[in-house]
């Protein structure tokens, strides 16, 4: 049985994302999460892949949070939580906000992908991808963010093109809580 220190992946930091080079810590993390892409394979369905992994910031800083990933940068110096932290929150918007999201969402068992080509924050599917397709679109906001009817519109004709749930992640992080509200559209 390996040991914890033998579970945690080695990832380098190169630019905005995480490179995990070793390929069976790159399988280990996409088959137990889905977490990342292959380099140069644009849907795997399997984990049956030989290329390294690539994170994102979200993902790389959840999965250190857990305890499964440590992020050097050139392979010398390891880079903190805290330090990785503050590059998340340069690098996104309201970034707090939708860590929150992300990580309720992933400890409901539930698979989060960037929503950015589908115009939202999050893509969250229940098994994977190339498994299913994603039945949700998550939109973050604050507690006291105002929402324009436009917007609202706007979100729900993308998700019903797409055949997708439409979901408002209201992210209160000072206390630490997420509740979340959803649209369904009908037809007459």
């Amino acid at each position: 049985m390996p040991t914890a220190k033998e579970k945690t992946a080695r990832g380098e930091l190169v630019e905005n994302r995480i490179v995990i080079w070793n390929i069976e810590d790159s399988r280990r993390l996409f088959k137990e999460g889905f977490y990342g892409k292959p380099l140069g394979i644009p849907k795997p369905k399997a984990a049956d892949f030989n290329a390294p992994l690539i994170l994102d910031l979200m993902e790389a800083c959840y999965l250190m949070k857990k305890g499964l990933l440590r992020v050097s940068v050139s392979d010398r110096n390891l880079v903190s939580e805290r330090k990785m932290e503050d590059i998340c929150e340069r690098e996104y918007v309201d970034f707090k906000e939708k860590f929150l999201v992300y990580k309720e969402l992933r400890e409901s068992g539930l698979v989060v992908a960037p929503g950015i080509k589908f115009g939202c924050d999050f893509a969250v599917y229940e098994h994977g991808p190339g498994i299913d397709h994603a039945p949700y679109m998550v939109q973050v906001v604050k507690p006291n963010e105002k929402l324009t009817a436009t917007g609202i519109v706007l979100s729900g004709r993308l998700a019903t093109t797409v055949r997708k749930q439409f979901l408002v992640a209201i992210s209160d992080v000072r206390k630490s809580r997420v509740e979340f509200i959803t649209f369904d559209w009908w037809r007459a």
